[in-house]
């Protein structure tokens, strides 16, 4: 279950996920950054 779930919140894959929702690269890249922050502190 933990890696599952460590797979899905992994920053890359909500990149490639937003690219796949239409957003563009360079946003997606910005939300993903400020993402990365979060999800370095709490895992």
């Amino acid at each position: 279950m933990k890696d599952t779930l460590r797979h899905y919140l992994n920053p890359l894959h909500i990149l490639c996920r937003l690219r796949q929702c239409g957003i563009s690269a360079p946003t997606a890249r910005k939300v993903c950054l400020a993402y990365e922050r979060v999800y370095t502190k709490v895992l």
